[in-house]
């Protein structure tokens, strides 16, 4: 039976404590892979807690992988590869640029738009307004390549406390939009390599490496994310990849498969890894998944953010993490390049980080965004008949998956829907290899939808698909 000494948890919550307590001796195979855990009652028995905290542990821990649950048998601990591991850190803490608007809808569930008024003005200007104050010499100079010390600095702490991420300021690069810093990246690892991307998976991305001229290879996915053997197959030298939460399925890939992808990129020096987040402080379930880059031990992974979805789809306001195996190169090569966004900026975005304001204004969104989800998800309830439909990955982030039983095309659907001013997207467009493409699946986006709209939206989407 696990025992534990709750009363050492220090600040951390009991199912926090817990949810590391059994890491841990994953990790140290104290535990090992096939194990079964004592179920949540006896388990909450024996340490005294309620069955909600051991619940919450072990539901993070399915989700980062370390454990699997079988139903009506229980929990079990996953075989985790040893190769590169090392401890995970304790403390971890993008949306792409909005697509042109061709027409207004009532509801756009296809957009992965913010809403307009959560971006918080009056904060921001006040910053706006000090910075303007206090950093007159600053804001006339010219900013250094990587972007300015103080918003680099902010960016690493921020990894530090809220992704488990040990980087210093000299790793990060700042740039306007992650479109930029996908040229960059292309620039430092050569035209000649050849880049892997998701199928199905973001299409903005795919066509950036098209549009550079640089061979560009569509990986299929399985259960738990880039499928090993295909990615093998495809002779890539860079693979792209969404880890914390693949667009469009939703997908988290736990840490077993995260193991084997940094062992694929160990075997040979040219392989690099990019890990791209875009909503990763959205997790509205447990806590962020811990970072690739945070597990990495052989400086193969190369991180990318933005600051589009946490603040606002306008904010073009980006940023990687090289290891530190490639700074001098990127030196070397690339600073001659000025930096993409404006002293103003930058300095009011760091005072922002610092002064507590990201973390606070993240918290207030994330809870806004948990309550959009969930009035969506009862409305889809209240109006859809429940065998015909299927619900998936709706804790991931602000996106989930609609599975449902029609004899429809996905087109004939998206036509109906059009006709009553509502947009919407299937998962089958989103695949290069059609004949792998799952049909009648809406990926439903809800961070966009106007609170009052929403019953109303829920209303004409299930008069267009029924």
């Amino acid at each position: 039976m696990l025992t534990y000494a709750l009363e050492n948890r220090g600040t951390d919550t009991l199912y926090e404590y817990l949810y590391k307590q059994i890491k841990t001796d994953i990790l140290s195979k104290k535990l090992v892979a096939g194990e079964r855990l004592p179920s949540k009652r006896l388990l909450a028995k024996n340490l005294n807690v309620s069955t909600i905290t051991v619940e919450n542990a072990y539901s993070q821990l399915v989700a980062e992988g370390y454990i699997y649950s079988i139903p009506k048998s229980g929990y079990y601990v996953t075989d985790i590869s040893a190769d590169l591991m090392k401890p995970l850190p304790e403390r971890p803490a993008k949306q792409f640029e909005k697509p042109e608007e061709k027409k207004t809808y009532f509801a756009d569930f296809a957009s992965n738009s913010t809403v307009e008024d959560a971006f918080p003005f009056s904060i921001w200007s006040k910053l706006l307004k000090e910075v303007m104050a206090e950093n007159s010499k600053e804001l006339m100079s010219r900013s250094p390549s990587k972007g300015v010390y103080e918003l680099r600095s902010a960016v690493a702490g921020y990894l530090y406390q809220f992704r488990g991420m040990d980087v210093k300021p000299e790793q990060v690069i700042i740039g306007a939009g992650t479109e930029y810093l996908y040229g960059l990246i292309i620039q430092l690892l050569g035209y000649d390599k050849c880049y892997a991307v998701e199928d199905p998976g973001y299409q903005k991305i795919s066509r950036i490496y098209q549009a550079q001229n640089v061979c560009c290879k569509f990986v299929a996915m399985d259960e738990n994310g880039i499928n090993m053997e295909a990615l093998e197959e495809s002779g890539a030298d860079v693979l792209h990849i969404s880890p914390a939460h693949h667009f469009p399925t939703g997908l988290v890939t736990p840490v077993s498969r995260r193991y084997e992808l940094l062992s694929w990129a160990s075997r040979k020096d040219n392989r690099y890894i990019i890990e791209d987040e875009y909503d990763s402080e959205f997790r509205l379930v447990g806590k962020p998944v811990p970072t690739l880059e945070s597990i990495d031990v052989g400086e193969k992974v190369i991180y990318i953010n933005t600051f589009s979805k946490s603040l606002s789809s306008t904010i073009r306001i980006s940023y990687m993490v090289l290891p530190e195996s490639l700074i001098r190169r990127y030196d070397e090569m690339l600073s001659f390049y000025a930096c993409t966004v404006s002293n103003i900026e930058q300095y009011t975005l760091a005072r922002f980080i610092t002064d507590g304001c990201l973390e606070k204004h993240i918290n207030r969104m994330r809870n806004y965004y948990r309550e959009q989800r969930d009035l969506v998800l009862a409305c889809i309830k209240k109006y859809m008949n429940p065998d015909k439909i299927r619900i998936r990955e709706e804790n991931s982030g602000l996106h989930f998956l609609l599975e449902i039983d029609t004899n429809y095309s996905d087109e004939r659907l998206r036509n109906n829907a059009e006709a009553r001013d509502i947009h919407i997207s299937f998962l089958s467009q989103y695949y290069r290899n059609t004949e792998n493409a799952r049909y009648h699946t809406l990926v439903i986006n809800y961070s966009g939808i106007m609170p009052e709209h929403i019953e109303e939206a829920v209303r004409r989407l299930i008069e267009s698909i029924e």
